[in-house]
């Protein structure tokens, strides 16, 4: 069989796409432990305030069905409704703060703020759980109910960035996991 030589710019090419094959694994591998840790960080807030976890099968309708969804779960003798979404984990330590704050404030909303922007999660009194089920796609959700009540809202400030923590892309992961440290 002849030998057929490749030219080296082929051959870079070649070594970073391995690369970035790589790199891309090493991200997955990653998500998937901030994953975990962000379901046990969820779960011992949970616990801790004896919260009710809900599957929504119809997640591919929309953020709203899951939200919605949720919102079912939440008996009509609640106090308050926490809302978190699995791809923004957060530390008990700030869950605990904005509980705490949003009981003192007696606000009917309070949300988490970093560096001028509002984070999550947000936390709704039980007085706004109509308002809450009524939400939609074509309304905005959440943002709408958030709107009407402008002027009625607890902002906490956070020096931790952590509170504006999205995991939508591998470099949303990559980052978290700097912010977390290397055990992630």
């Amino acid at each position: 069989m002849p030998h057929i030589p490749i030219h080296p710019s082929a051959q870079k090419r070649h070594r970073q796409s391995l690369k970035r094959a790589e790199r891309n694994r090493t991200v997955r591998t990653r998500a998937r432990s901030l994953a975990k840790t962000a379901a046990e960080t969820i779960a011992t807030a949970s616990d801790e305030a004896k919260a009710r976890e809900a599957h929504n099968a119809s997640f591919d309708g929309g953020k709203v069905t899951s939200i919605l969804c949720g919102l079912r779960a939440v008996p009509d003798d609640a106090d308050a409704i926490l809302l978190l979404a699995v791809d923004q984990p957060r530390p008990a330590r700030i869950l605990r703060t904005l509980i705490e704050s949003h009981e003192a404030a007696m606000a009917p909303i309070t949300v988490p703020l970093n560096e001028g922007h509002r984070g999550h999660p947000i936390i709704f009194t039980a007085a706004l759980l109509p308002e809450l089920r009524s939400i939609d796609e074509a309304t905005l959700g959440v943002r709408a109910v958030l709107e009407r009540h402008a002027d009625e809202i607890n902002e906490v400030a956070f020096g931790d960035p952590m509170v504006r923590l999205d995991l939508n892309t591998p470099d949303d992961a990559e980052r978290a996991r700097r912010m977390l440290g290397p055990s992630v």
